[in-house]
């Protein structure tokens, strides 16, 4: 599945300054009587400005989809979850705003970068891409594997005082470690790592753990992977309970999460490979 492209802050630790997607101002209200909700008036039939399908239960996308329910929804567009009519097999739809898909280059971008990093498990895998078209107007769809489980915001709710013990924290974050190394090894980065973005698939000894949405930055990638790494370390603060329990952290812990500044962080782990191997050599 994918997930709404939204930008938490983190103060303290957000390397990217105020370089954040425009939010509500931008946003477009429907027009009464519009042909499509959200569609806002005076724009040209050909880029016409959306910012909300609307799809209900049971409607059908190009002859091969049937909509079950939405699952999110975002500066980008609204993902929704979806059955093959034929097979009955679960996908994920996220289908673009226009107004934030122009000349279909935010799709293909992503379609792209997604199959470029077809090898990283951590990734949900791409499948295709459909052109709707919903109440005259045409949509670009992409397709991908749908992932069953909570993301991890929802996931915590269900631990006992929203948290996790120590080392069941290690374990998520080497998971998320380990599967964030390769992205960067190819020169990509994910962009917006928290508690919302991550699906936590599996859970255990070890953690299944699959990624949602990148977001683009206009920052350097050698900039946005570092920054990849500070928030790897702050999702490692915040699932053990951040501020209320952390001095009553270990010393191991304490090591890793550097009080949170971001100077200490990138001098001790510059990559992720290194915050991978001092996690694989730590004394606990």
């Amino acid at each position: 599945m994918f997930s709404e492209d939204l930008h938490r802050s983190r103060p303290g630790l957000d390397p990217r300054g105020d370089s954040e997607a425009p939010t509500g101002a931008e946003t477009v209200l429907a027009r009464s009587g519009s042909q499509f909700p959200g569609l806002s008036p005076g724009t040209p039939m050909s880029t016409p400005t959306i910012d909300s399908f609307d799809l209900s239960p049971d409607r059908v996308l190009a002859r091969k989809y049937r909509v079950l329910e939405q699952l999110g929804a975002g500066y980008e567009g609204e993902v929704y979850r979806v059955a093959e009519v034929r097979t009955g097999i679960e996908r994920a739809a996220k289908l673009f705003f226009p107004q934030r898909n122009p000349g279909l280059k935010t799709s293909r971008d992503y379609a792209k970068k997604l199959h470029k990093l077809r090898h990283c498990d951590i990734l949900i895998q791409y499948q295709t891409e459909e052109q709707l078209t919903l109440r005259g107007h045409t949509i670009t769809a992409l397709i991908s594997e749908y992932v069953d489980g909570p993301v991890l915001d929802d996931f915590l709710k269900t631990r006992p005082g929203r948290r996790l013990a120590p080392f069941e924290a290690l374990h998520l974050l080497y998971a998320l470690v380990v599967g964030m190394e390769p992205i960067h090894q190819a020169g990509e980065y994910h962009g917006d790592l928290h508690a919302g973005n991550i699906i936590v698939a599996r859970h255990g000894l070890e953690f299944e753990l699959k990624l949602i949405d990148f977001f683009h930055w206009d920052a350097p990638k050698v900039e946005n992977r570092r920054a990849d790494v500070c928030d790897a370390i702050r999702l490692f603060y915040d699932v053990l309970g951040g501020r209320k329990t952390y001095a009553r952290q270990s010393a191991a812990v304490k090591e890793i999460c550097c009080g949170l500044k971001r100077t200490l962080i990138l001098r001790k782990f510059p990559t992720m490979a290194r915050l991978r191997k001092h996690l694989e050599t730590m004394q606990w």
